[in-house]
């Protein structure tokens, strides 16, 4: 059916002004018919095809002949767009492929999530020990300009396109952030970024697991930090997820599966029935470990979702600050033609029936503070590392 619709669509976009009037000529049934295949009204088609024909007649830089890929993918991004979700966006083929590469744990730029919230393009966080990361860029910071380029309003896959590019090639970002009252530049140097999603250190006797994304990888490198604790007879476990953008949404009930022995972890409830679900943790593969959760402003959606069941299950308290709030489940519908849709489907509440989406999840225990190169400076670690040490392992 899509593709039949499509084929129409195309058809009457090349067919001008004859094939509109066949159209506006058939019967009554035949009229019927296509207003069902058409994804508008005839009359919007017909001033699609206008201003298709204004542009190629009038516009300034015309004469060659229009690309009607780019045309398409204009007119797509344009529709999608207007549902007004910052989650629900349309993927040309290119950058399909750029991002199912990204999910692979191997990609090129700069090492930062961005998404849009309230109209404003904002990093949701760095990737520890890339470009951004090391060059100081915090989440919530909003993107302004890319080097001579001003983004403000722009489609966060352009704008992505911009900050991506070959390594050791240079890039200026202009970011705003709270409380300065200029905008920050930074002049990055655009790298390879191999994403290793899970880091372990012992801090004296407590396992210090930084988990960074939800990629296909990050189940079993976490399986393997498990282990690694254990063997070294660790008293607990720091999860630290902060600036952890999320990824994959069974990635999650995998992670939390490695905490809580069966139960609930995430409901989830969409506009469709078939997507409303309840997912539940693996029995029998949960350490016992005593495990408190470090999170920030810059955790989000998938990492919500294990902190959350973390926090509501009383399997260990949570440490830091609020988290970003993104608390919807975004599936990909793949076109015909390779690009695909990312709609978002449904939300998430936690075990105990929290809503995340645009609140964020509250600290047990609230504290200032970001990661830092030395642990010893970071207030945050070192307030989880004291809650593991005089609270958990020593509740009296």
């Amino acid at each position: 059916m899509f593709r039949r619709c499509r084929d129409i669509l195309l058809g009457i976009a090349v067919g001008g002004l004859a094939a509109a009037a066949l159209i506006f000529a058939g019967s009554a049934d035949g009229a019927g018919e296509w207003a069902r295949l058409l994804p508008f009204s005839q009359q919007n088609l017909m001033i699609m095809r206008q201003a298709r024909s204004i542009i190629e007649m009038y516009y300034v830089d015309g004469g060659e002949p229009t690309d009607e890929e780019k045309l398409f993918f204009g007119s797509m991004k344009g529709m999608i767009s207007a549902v007004d979700d910052p989650y629900t966006r349309y993927v040309e083929p290119e950058q399909l492929r750029e991002e199912s590469l990204e999910m692979e744990g191997e990609y090129g730029g700069l090492g930062m999530y961005i998404g849009a919230r309230d109209g404003k393009l904002l990093v949701i966080s760095p990737i520890e020990d890339t470009p951004a990361d090391r060059a100081g860029i915090k989440p919530l910071d909003e993107i302004v300009k890319v080097d001579d380029k001003v983004v403000v309003g722009m489609d966060q896959n352009d704008v992505v396109k911009l900050l991506r590019g070959a390594p050791d090639t240079k890039v200026t970002v202009w970011l705003r952030r709270t409380g300065e009252d200029e905008l920050l530049s930074f002049e990055l140097n655009r790298e390879i970024i191999n994403i290793k999603t899970v880091r372990i250190e012992m801090i004296d006797d407590v396992a210090y697991i930084k988990l960074n994304n939800f990629h296909h990888k990050t189940s079993a490198e976490l399986a393997d930090a498990i282990s690694e604790a254990e063997s070294k007879n660790s008293s607990g476990i720091v999860l630290d997820m902060r600036n952890n953008p999320g990824g994959l949404l069974n990635v999650a009930v995998d992670v939390a599966s490695q905490f809580l022995d069966g139960g609930l972890v995430v409901s989830i409830k969409g506009r469709v029935n078939r997507f409303d679900d309840s997912l539940y943790a693996t029995d029998g593969i949960a350490t016992r470990l005593p495990v408190v959760v470090l999170i920030n402003e810059g955790s989000a959606s998938a990492s919500e979702i294990v902190a959350g069941a973390i926090q509501d299950r009383k399997r260990g308290p949570l440490v830091g600050k609020k988290s970003y709030g993104k608390g919807s489940v975004q599936s990909l519908f793949n076109l015909p033609d390779n690009a695909g849709m990312y709609v978002t489907i449904a939300r998430y509440t936690t075990p105990s029936g929290k809503i995340i989406d645009h609140k964020g999840l509250i600290p047990d225990y609230t504290i200032d503070g970001g990661p830092t190169a030395e642990r010893s400076d970071d207030k945050q670690l070192q307030k989880a590392l004291g809650v593991m040490r005089n609270v958990v392992l020593s509740p009296e």
